[in-house]
């Protein structure tokens, strides 16, 4: 189903509530995005307003996007494994990335993401660690 590849599924948020229920640690949510054509990508204004957007609601609520890097090429993998960009956002926690619906500017920055992201996997990785603290 399209869905399962542009919004979380009830499993997977239970997997990090508990994560920040036991323990809780900084986290990096590394963001596999395919963009849709409306977006743009990398040019437009709508790519652009959901990156401004996005950049300021992770950082309202104490997050920091480290990176982003658009994909050359899918050397292994299916055509929906066809990604656009990979960003790295870090969370000081995981508590933090499930309060992101709550931060300034979120439902604008969600909307924006409704337009943009065709498809999008995002992979949780331990981030108390060098290299993927940010600076």
């Amino acid at each position: 189903m399209v869905d399962d590849h542009v919004r979380a599924n009830r499993e997977s948020m239970e997997r990090v509530e508990q994560r920040a229920a036991d323990g809780d640690a900084p986290v990096l949510m590394l963001n596999l995005n395919r963009y849709t054509e409306a977006a743009g990508f990398p040019d437009a204004d709508e790519y652009h307003l959901y990156m401004s957007r996005l950049e300021h609601s992770v950082t309202a609520g104490g997050g920091s996007v480290l990176w982003r890097t658009p994909v050359v090429d899918a050397v292994i993998g299916c055509d929906h494994d066809d990604y656009d960009e990979i960003l790295a956002v870090w969370y000081p926690s995981h508590a933090a990335f499930l309060q992101l619906p709550e931060a300034d500017g979120a439902s604008l920055m969600f909307e924006s993401r409704k337009r943009c992201v065709a498809n999008a996997t995002i992979l949780a990785l331990p981030a108390d660690r060098h290299p993927l603290m940010p600076s």
